[in-house]
């Protein structure tokens, strides 16, 4: 699994590249533009979404691309509007804007290895523990 802290500083780096070079939004996908309709969500607002992604909204990465090279993909998931959207992100090629390459309704449930609710471990975390127990 990946350490918190390469995700944290993908993040950061992510961000000042998208403040910078702003994002390509791969919007030729259906289920991307429907998600902004079925949220009534305006396009620019998808770019407030990626600003405030933390470690806790990641889900997994980096993982490589065959479709759009140059840089690994990371999945994140985040509650818009009381609905649960699947994000996939990169860093796209030297020189160029970042990428969201997916930002639609989730299809299925996302995994959030480092969310941690109130007196409640992410599902990785409890998995890892019952490993651990069971090789005790």
């Amino acid at each position: 699994m990946t350490e918190s802290h390469a995700v944290e500083q993908f993040l950061l780096e992510f961000k000042e590249k998208m403040k910078i070079r702003n994002v390509l939004y791969l919007d030729g996908r259906s289920k991307n533009l429907k998600t902004l309709t079925d949220l009534e969500l305006p396009p620019a607002q998808r770019t407030k979404v990626l600003e405030e992604l933390t470690l806790e909204n990641y889900s997994q990465g980096p993982t490589e691309d065959s479709a759009y090279q140059g840089s690994p993909m990371w999945v994140f998931g985040r509650q818009v509007k009381s609905k649960e959207v699947y994000i996939k992100i990169k860093m796209g090629l030297p020189g160029t804007s970042v990428l969201c390459i997916s930002f639609h309704k989730a299809e299925h449930p996302i995994n959030y290895p480092f969310k941690l609710g109130k007196n409640e471990k992410s599902t990785h975390r409890k998995g890892n523990e019952a490993r651990n127990r069971a090789s005790s």
